[in-house]
């Protein structure tokens, strides 16, 4: 005999039951299902298949056919490359693999220096997004309910409009007879015009103001759900706010740091668009020398090369951090 209330049982809307019943006498999801059933598979292991799915139909196959063309020679003509097995007599199949387009990336340093400008000024702007974006996030996060989910859609904003255009309007911004120019002219601040546009400075502008909501939202998400009764505690204790926000919240942010500062700084590595029409013809970026080899060099094997390099060189340490961290327990973890 049940002692506690028991609690109605929630019907789903009405739109929704009739479109839940439309789907399930639909054909295709009802052969689907059959199938499932007959393999095996339940509901909740093919849910969890499905982002397995997903990996291997556009992350790894896609991997492995720019790998193989990274490892074949060019040629002229579609597709501009060699096949990697050739016929030849007696029906025998040869495996022509040339690592020399690996080699050639060591050779030339217009990669390299493409390399390492592309993961300095990556680093540099995911460092000027976390100086930016955390003042941001712990203000939104501390800020009243009401005032909170506004802050939030205006973090969001940009996102509502094309990403070319956001980055063609700081052309409109930056130029020598754009906005910030005509403005410091009019105030008697200068004389002439600053040159802004088609520098560094224009790199580094553009990629902090495309990629600051994605150091803003994880580090809000982390900074939301901390308990302030900590902090309240230490001020209780006479601990000085400076060294409580040390002690307290820098070290429990820590997550939302490294989220934010991986989505800012991986995208940020292989950019291309925001160093082509802001940056001048000295900002080398790696994404800028993809282009240049696929579409106007129309080396695919190099470019791909190029491309395999750049996974593994980001890759590569994101899962030796991971593999360190998932064998002491966890981020702060402890060994077991």
């Amino acid at each position: 005999m049940s002692t506690g209330r028991e609690r109605p049982r929630r019907e789903p809307p009405v739109l929704l039951a009739e479109l839940l019943s439309w789907i399930r006498a639909f054909g295709p999801y009802r052969w689907a299902s059959n199938r499932f059933r007959d393999w095996g598979v339940g509901g909740r292991t093919a849910v969890i298949g499905l982002p397995y799915l997903w990996l291997v139909l556009f992350f790894l196959i896609p991997f492995i056919i720019v790998l193989k063309i990274s490892v074949s020679d060019i040629r002229l003509g579609m597709p501009p490359y060699e096949p990697l097995l050739h016929w030849v007599e007696h029906q025998v199949v040869t495996l022509k693999v040339n690592l020399g387009n690996y080699a050639f990336l060591f050779e030339d340093p217009l990669y390299r220096n493409a390399y390492l400008n592309s993961i300095f000024t990556a680093a540099a702007s995911t460092v000027l997004c976390l100086l930016i974006g955390y003042p941001m996030a712990y203000g939104i996060a501390r800020t009243s309910p009401s005032w909170r989910n506004l802050l939030l859609m205006m973090v969001m904003l940009p996102f509502w409009t094309s990403f070319l255009l956001r980055v063609y309007a700081w052309i409109g911004i930056l130029k020598n007879n754009g906005l910030i120019n005509n403005v410091l002219m009019a105030m008697g601040v200068i004389d002439e015009p600053i040159v802004m546009l088609q520098t560094d400075f224009a790199v580094y502008v553009g990629i902090v103001y495309s990629y600051l909501p994605f150091m803003v939202l994880p580090l809000y998400a982390n900074l939301e759900k901390m308990d302030i009764t900590l902090l309240e505690a230490a001020a209780d204790l006479g601990c000085h706010p400076v060294k409580a926000f040390l002690t307290i919240t820098l070290p429990l942010s820590v997550p939302g740091i490294v989220a934010g500062s991986m989505l800012v700084f991986i995208p940020a590595v292989g950019e291309f668009v925001i160093p082509a029409l802001l940056g001048g013809p000295d900002s080398l970026m790696i994404g800028r020398v993809l282009w240049e080899e696929f579409f106007h060099n129309r080396d695919w094997p190099v470019a791909s090369a190029v491309a395999i390099a750049m996974l593994v060189l980001l890759v590569g340490p994101i899962m030796i951090l991971q593999y360190n961290q998932a064998r002491q327990g966890g981020p702060g973890g402890v060994h077991r």
